[in-house]
C-alpha cells in the first residue's frame, strides 16, 4: 500500500470513529453507552491528531550526537495527544462518577426514565401538583382577569 493510500485510510478510520462516536452519543438512550460513544470520538479525534502530524520517510525529533535528521516527525501533535489523552481520562472518570450517582438516586441508566423522574422530582420540589390545572399561576396570588371578562363581556 502506497503512502497516500495510508494517509487516506488512516484519515478515513479517524473521521469514521468521530462518526460513530458522535451518532452513539445523539442516539443513545442508555447513560453508560453514551460514555463509551464519548469515548470512541475522542479516540477518533486522537487518531486524526496523530495522523495530521504522519511523516511516513521521517524520523522521530531526536537530535543525537549533534546530526539533525532530514525530514523528522511534528512533535506539536503528538504532544497534543498526550495532553488530550491525559484530559480525556479525566473527563471519563468524572462522567462515570456522575453516572453512578445518577443511578444511585433514580435506579436506572436509561435517559428517558432519568427524564422523568427529574421532571417529577422538579415539581414535586417546587410544589406543582400534576392533578392541577396548569391554566392558573403558579405562585399565591390569583391573575388579574381583564374588565370584559368580570362585567360580564362587552355586550352586556
Amino acid at each position: 500500500m502506497s503512502d497516500p493510500e495510508l494517509h487516506w485510510l488512516l484519515y478515513g478510520g479517524a473521521i469514521g470513529l468521530i462518526v460513530i462516536g458522535a451518532a452513539g452519543i445523539v442516539m443513545g438512550k442508555h447513560l453508560f453507552r453514551i460514555i463509551l460513544a464519548l469515548a470512541i470520538a475522542e479516540a477518533g479525534a486522537n487518531l486524526m491528531l496523530v495522523v495530521a502530524g504522519l511523516r511516513p520517510d521521517a524520523v522521530a525529533p531526536i537530535i543525537t550526537g549533534g546530526m539533525i535528521p532530514e525530514q523528522m516527525v511534528d512533535p506539536v501533535p503528538q504532544a497534543m495527544v498526550l495532553t488530550a489523552i491525559v484530559i480525556g481520562v479525566g473527563i471519563q472518570a468524572l462522567v462515570l462518577s456522575l453516572a453512578i450517582r445518577v443511578y444511585k438516586a433514580y435506579g436506572t441508566l436509561d435517559m428517558r426514565e432519568i427524564r422523568l423522574k427529574m421532571a417529577a422530582d422538579i415539581d414535586a420540589e417546587a410544589g406543582v401538583d400534576d392533578e392541577v390545572s396548569q391554566e392558573g399561576p403558579a405562585g399565591e396570588r390569583p391573575l388579574e382577569l381583564p374588565d370584559a371578562v368580570t362585567s360580564g363581556g362587552p355586550g352586556q
